[in-house]
Order: structure tokens, then C-alpha cells, then sequence
């Protein structure tokens, strides 16, 4: 009955001779949805007793990913630049450890716009009972900045001095938990991963862009793409950078195995030199947090525009075919997340356990496994093209050359790649990064930093007073 009905009203509506172009049309539009998700990650890994702090959990993306970490039993402890008291922060943990029976989901206080939160938070973890990280996941940087002009509430120097800052929270955070994770038991597989925005595509095209490594703020650019992909290019080669000196430390941080051990991974120094593994993901454009911010439709912020809300909700359909939502883009993440590091790999040769028909028993068989590197992806493993600089071409093989006074010695020599601009390019956004962090630090001092100082002041005043009230000799 429902068929008739359906074969009726197609035949009055649609003529017969339409029915194969009507056919072609709804496989293009599935196939298109299909493709603009992304494929899922085919690998999961048991999370329970590993903790992973992670940043920017209470955005559309970040809850996403706090609940697929949830489910597979992961200690979490989500930073929050709200009190962890508010409604909003609150009622997501709540509704985080009901829905997927997991107990060990937390919130800590942490405002990324600002250093002495972040030193704040680092003291009083470092500084508690469990240090234990077993990843950092940084998804703070993933969101938008800037909406277009028609839509936009806030300044573009604004905007560019938060995405400054963002950057900066994640290198700092990184360097002052690096401790925690290099004192951990080599045996552990542990993760940074810093999340980043798809546009740094247009920022390997921008010849301004190697001129600006050096740099101690970002540039400027008229573009709120060029702007958003310079950030993200300068993570993908700060975070690439960081892999190559934890590689390169002295004491090289590898597990150790027994020779004649067949059941358990075997090392493999050429491909993977330490069990901290910094890899930078893509997870493509997210309709929640990359076009609603651009059209600054986001109403969970202060500030929003209603005519980019209401546009946002007349192209939802369309968005629905182009862009993905935010399950389907945080498979990246989970994908570099669950993805084995080289050393937990079998070794090419393993004893065979069992007995083959052509084969002795104590005969060995080929296991061999193409070895997955990670690199800056975005659904699989890729690497964005870099423009060349005559500078970068020159081999830093060898040692840099003696430094002028007051510069830092290069203690490790790091071999240049080549990747991503090389070891040069590396250090430059390195060595910007670190100036940059000293004047925001500078400029934002925290609560201890001010007392000592009023107190200094006071101090000295009150020297002056008496040297001024003592009679003279």
C-alpha cells in the first residue's frame, strides 16, 4: 500500500523519464555527506587508569571529545576558564559521569588569557600527590577567531592578541608539565597533541610567512583565514620541533626489551626515539566551531550576532552536506590518539608459535608491519607543504655556529629533517615563542609577583623616609 501510494505521487510529480536523474542526484548528495565526514578511526585503545588533561573541553568540539574519552573509561581533568562551580561547567560533568559511568571526570580552573592561571594550575598539580599525564590534549586552539567584518563584534587586534595568547597557554603548559612526562616510566606511551584549524593551508602559500618566523608576535594579515593559518602553521612546526628534542635528548627515552622476547614489542631507534610522541591534527572544518564563529552565531558567547545566527540557520542544510559535525571531526583526534607508536610494533622477525606443514617449528616468519608515523593529519596521515627558504636549505646537521654573548648554548644537536621547514625553521618559531612568553608574562605578573613587588616599593619608601628624617652629621 505505502509502495502504490509513493510509486502515485512520484508519477504525478516527477515524469517517468526523470526517475534515473532523480536517482543520480540523491547518490551524488549521500555521497558528497559521506565524503565531507571524514572516515572514522578504525582503531580503539583502553583508556582506563591513563589520565589525559585537556583543554578547551567546553566548546561544541571539546565536549565531544570529553565523551569519547569518557566512554573508554579515561581519567580526565578538563580546564575550564569558568569556575568549576558554574552551572555551565558543572552540569556537564554531571552529565558526563551519568551517561557513561565513569566517575573520574574533573574540572580544574584555568584561564588560558592568562599566565599566572596557568603557572597557578601547574604548581598545584605538580605540586599534588598524583602527577601522572598520559596526554595533553590541547583543543583550545581549534575554534575560529573572527568572524567576517559584516558580523563581527570584537576588534581585529583583538582577535589577533587572542590567538597570540592561546598559542602561547599551549607552549607554556606544555613546558611546565615537560617534567612530569620525562620522569615518567619510560614503558608508557604518552601523547601531546595539539588540535589546529584547517586553514594553515593558506599560510604555507603566503611568501610573508618565513619572514615572520622569527618573529616575536604574529602578523597581522587583512585575511581572518591567513591570520587563523599562520597560528596553526606555527604550532604544526613548533609541535614537530618538540618531537625532534625529545628525540635528540641525552638520555634517549626508550623502553627496554629482552632480546629473546617474542610476546612483547621490540624497539625500533631508527623510526621512533622517545615514548613522547607530539603530533599536531587537523580535523577538517566543524560547522560548530569554525562557520558559526565566523559568522559569530555561536549564542553560548557574549556578543553574538542574531543576523549571523539567522543566516547560520538558513544555510544549515547546506552545511549539513559540506562541513562535518563535531563526532565526525574529532575521529583525528582519537585517530592519533589510539594510533601505536613505532616501538609498539612486533619486530619484523618473530619466533613462529605454532607448527605449519611447510615449515620447522623453530622457523621464523616475516610479521612484517608498515610503520605508521604520525605527522600533522587530517583524517589520515599527511604533511603540509612548507615554502622553501634559501636559509632553511642550509644543513643544521652540525652544531650552530658559536653564539654571541648572552645567547643560550645549544646544548643538543638536532639533525635537520628537512620537515616542515626543517630544524631551523623549528627553532626560530621556538626561540620567537620563548621571547613572546617572557613579555606576556611580563605584562600580565601574578598575584605573588605584585605583592613582592608593592612590598619592595614599600620597603624602599619607607628606607627613604628615614634616611631623610635622620639629622645630619
Amino acid at each position: 500500500m505505502v509502495l502504490q501510494i509513493i510509486e502515485t505521487l512520484g508519477s504525478r510529480f516527477f515524469p517517468a523519464q526523470y526517475t534515473l536523474h532523480i536517482v543520480i542526484g540523491i547518490a551524488t548528495i549521500f555521497a558528497l555527506r559521506a565524503f565531507s565526514q571524514g572516515r572514522a578511526t578504525t582503531r580503539e585503545r583502553d583508556l582506563h587508569a591513563r589520565i589525559i588533561l585537556v583543554t578547551g573541553g567546553f566548546t561544541p568540539f571539546g565536549s565531544t571529545i570529553l565523551q569519547e574519552l569518557a566512554q573508554r573509561g579515561a581519567h580526565i581533568i578538563a580546564l575550564s576558564s569558568d569556575p568549576i562551580d558554574s552551572p555551565r561547567v558543572a552540569l556537564l560533568v554531571d552529565v558526563l559521569r551519568s551517561t557513561t559511568s565513569n566517575e573520574q571526570i574533573f574540572a580544574e580552573q584555568c584561564n588560558l588569557l592568562s599566565p599566572a592561571s596557568i603557572h597557578a594550575f601547574c604548581k598545584r598539580f605538580l605540586s599534588g600527590h598524583e602527577k601522572r599525564l598520559d596526554a595533553l590534549l590541547f583543543a583550545h586552539e581549534y575554534s575560529h577567531i573572527g568572524a567576517f567584518p559584516s558580523f563581527a563584534t570584537n576588534s581585529r587586534a583583538r582577535d589577533n592578541a587572542e590567538r597570540e595568547q592561546l598559542s602561547l597557554a599551549s607552549f607554556l603548559l606544555t613546558t611546565l608539565l615537560l617534567p612530569a612526562l620525562l620522569t615518567a616510566p619510560t614503558e608508557r606511551d604518552i601523547r601531546i597533541i595539539n588540535v589546529v584549524n584547517r586553514f594553515y593551508a593558506a599560510a604555507t602559500s603566503s611568501s610573508d610567512f618565513y619572514a615572520s618566523l622569527a618573529s616575536d608576535k604574529l602578523p597581522a594579515p587583512n585575511s581572518t583565514f591567513l591570520a587563523e593559518g599562520t597560528r596553526s602553521l606555527r604550532t604544526i612546526i613548533l609541535t614537530r620541533h618538540l618531537q625532534r628534542i625529545l628525540d635528540a635528548l641525552p638520555t634517549a627515552q626508550i623502553p627496554k626489551t629482552e632480546s629473546n622476547a617474542s610476546a612483547i614489542p621490540v624497539v625500533n631507534s631508527d623510526t621512533q626515539k622517545s615514548n613522547i610522541i607530539a603530533v599536531t591534527v587537523s580535523p577538517g572544518i566543524s560547522r560548530a566551531d569554525t562557520i558559526a564563529r565566523m559568522l559569530n552565531a555561536d549564542w553560548t558567547l557574549s556578543g553574538y550576532s542574531k543576523i549571523g545566527v539567522i543566516l547560520y540557520i538558513i544555510i544549515l542544510p547546506i552545511l549539513h552536506l559540506f562541513t562535518k559535525s563535531s563526532v565526525a571531526a574529532v575521529q583525528s583526534v582519537l585517530h592519533a590518539l589510539f594510533l601505536p607508536t613505532p616501538f609498539k610494533l612486533l619486530s619484523q622477525k618473530t619466533e613462529n608459535p605454532t607448527k605449519r606443514k611447510d615449515q620447522a617449528q623453530d622457523s621464523v616468519i616475516d610479521t612484517t608491519t608498515p610503520t605508521e608515523v604520525l605527522k600533522p593529519v587530517e583524517g589520515s596521515v599527511s604533511s603540509p607543504a612548507v615554502p622553501d627558504d634559501t636559509a632553511t636549505k642550509k644543513s643544521s646537521g652540525k652544531k650552530r655556529e658559536k653564539p654571541s654573548a648572552g645567547e643560550e648554548i645549544e646544548s643538543i644537536d638536532l639533525p635537520d629533517d628537512g620537515e616542515l621547514g626543517g630544524e631551523l625553521a623549528g627553532r626560530q618559531v621556538w626561540e620567537a615563542f620563548e621571547s613572546t612568553l617572557k613579555a606576556w608574562e611580563k605584562a600580565n605578573p601574578s598575584l605573588e609577583e605584585l605583592e613582592t613587588e608593592m612590598r619592595a616599593q614599600v620597603d624602599a619608601e619607607q628606607a627613604q623616609s628615614r634616611a631623610d628624617e635622620a639629622p645630619l652629621s
